[in-house]
């Protein structure tokens, strides 16, 4: 991303020793009144720090996409405020948005009557920016894309894939310092998703933006996110470092791994599970009896099988996601 586009646009990244990118104070939506009232978001409270990659991950109907349209400015928060670099969402809209991307799921990001290029016109000039840098940055976009050959082709004729990559062009044209990504590869191919996530990748660790994402996509998640909240049922359950979250649900059963395809008879008791992949032997044993483990490095010890790395089996993302919404279910 250009660091002369950047300074051209009139966003203003996030100075050290400034406000946090995204700070929720008490964040609440309810529909409804009375027996009808239904409590979409029960109080948020978060602080993103600029540069951070962070998931709001849930099932669906838990409050996700409610909370990014808060935090977007698109739905007025029942109670609490939402501040984007310091600039409250609600009272100064016109501040705040210009810090601000977004690619909403379910939502028409575009607009279909306009090709691909005046919709990166239109929401460049709305943000303020020259025509002349819209026209660059434009172009690099649809290029990274594959688009810019259907730039002056209508959205409304493309398919549902083309108009999510108009959409994300759409929320970086401005290079905006707070980006929020809400479900960015549905309707994606396999390589157009694999951009997005190359993009979030870059612009959180060569620019210094911040990216609020939400996925299904768990593992995408276990990749990207340098912390995670998980929401259920409108409240926040979880908020940690991913790698802590993943920590704390890690087992007492051991891995260990040998720099061996084949493993001498005997060496392995019945009930471990053995894969075998690039070379490398993996053994995963049945129970969490340390005993048990020391007695195998003995084993492989004295069969001479050089013996890699020895870990506690650790969950995916996904896993860790499973068990807290099971057990909010329970």
């Amino acid at each position: 991303m250009s660091h002369a586009l950047a300074s051209a646009a009139t966003t203003g990244d996030a100075r050290p020793g400034g406000p946090p990118a995204i700070e929720l104070r008490g964040l609440t939506k309810t529909f409804g009144k009375g027996k009808n009232e239904i409590v979409a978001v029960k109080p948020v409270s978060l602080v993103i720090q600029p540069g951070q990659v962070f998931g709001l991950l849930g099932p669906n109907g838990a409050g996700k996409t409610t909370t990014i349209k808060m935090i977007a400015g698109l739905l007025a928060p029942t109670d609490g405020t939402a501040l984007i670099n310091g600039y409250d969402i609600q009272r100064q809209r016109s501040q705040a948005v210009r810090h601000l991307g977004a690619v909403l799921e379910g939502s028409r990001n575009v607009y279909w009557s306009l090709t691909a290029m005046q919709n990166l016109l239109y929401f460049g000039r709305l943000k303020g920016l020259r025509t002349s840098d819209i026209k660059s940055r434009g172009e690099q976009l649809l290029q990274e894309l594959d688009l810019w050959e259907r730039r002056d082709q209508q959205v409304g004729g493309f398919s549902r894939g083309m108009q999510q990559k108009v959409a994300v062009a759409a929320a970086l044209v401005t290079d905006p310092p707070v980006v929020l990504l809400d479900e960015p590869t549905i309707g994606l191919d396999v390589e157009a998703a694999r951009t997005v996530r190359e993009w979030v990748i870059r612009l959180a660790r060569q620019e210094g933006k911040t990216i609020v994402l939400t996925t299904h996509q768990l593992d995408m998640a276990e990749e990207l996110c340098d912390r995670v909240a998980v929401i259920r049922r409108g409240e926040i359950i979880t908020d940690l470092p991913t790698n802590e979250l993943c920590n704390r649900y890690a087992e007492n059963r051991y891995e260990v791994r040998v720099a061996v395809d084949t493993l001498p008879a005997g060496v392995v008791d019945d009930g471990s599970e053995v894969t075998v992949e690039d070379g490398q032997t993996s053994i995963l044993l049945p129970t969490e009896d340390q005993q048990a483990l020391h007695a195998l490095l003995a084993r492989l010890g004295a069969a001479q099988v050089p013996v890699t790395s020895v870990n506690q089996v650790q969950p995916s993302l996904e896993e860790v996601f499973v068990r807290l919404v099971q057990e909010g279910q329970r």
